[in-house]
């Protein structure tokens, strides 16, 4: 045998070995909690910019105030099946950004977040708006220079 013949059968087993890894039948199954989906939905909301944060249940508010660990599933509703995700996210958006252009954001960035993380496919992510979060201290501070300035006059 020539070198290159041998050079060839290498390269082919190697490839073989690759096939029979990728065919190679599963050992287990692979259970992802709805919580785990929650989280990454979650985050990859709170991540863009012009999302103030996320919307909660009076009670689980309440809880934190009073000094509960905060829920990473706050503001979000996760409906899962073997294969697929459905999404709700409840949200409060910052004063003067363009809503359809956010919500948009959010949905690519979460539909991306958990498929590339879980291996589910993503069918809906729904958003809804629950409030407006106003800046209140840039008025303030507006409010105090002029203060200063109809002063000096």
């Amino acid at each position: 045998m020539s070198e290159e013949e041998i050079v060839e059968q290498t390269i082919e087993a190697e490839e073989d070995e690759v096939t029979v890894g990728q065919d190679a039948e599963r050992i287990g199954n692979i259970k992802i909690s709805i919580d785990v989906v929650s989280t990454i939905a979650g985050a990859a909301t709170v991540s863009c910019d012009g999302v103030y944060g996320m919307a909660g249940s009076l009670a689980g508010d309440i809880a934190e105030r009073l000094g509960a660990k905060k829920n990473p599933n706050k503001g979000v509703k996760v409906d899962m099946n073997e294969t697929t995700a459905s999404v709700d996210l409840y949200i409060i958006v910052k004063y003067g950004v363009r809503i359809p252009e956010l919500a948009w954001e959010v949905q690519e960035s979460v539909k991306n977040n958990i498929e590339s993380m879980t291996g589910l496919k993503v069918d809906k992510v729904n958003i809804h708006i629950e409030g407006v979060n106003f800046d209140e201290e840039a008025p303030k501070e507006e409010s105090e220079a002029d203060s200063a300035q109809n002063a000096e006059e």
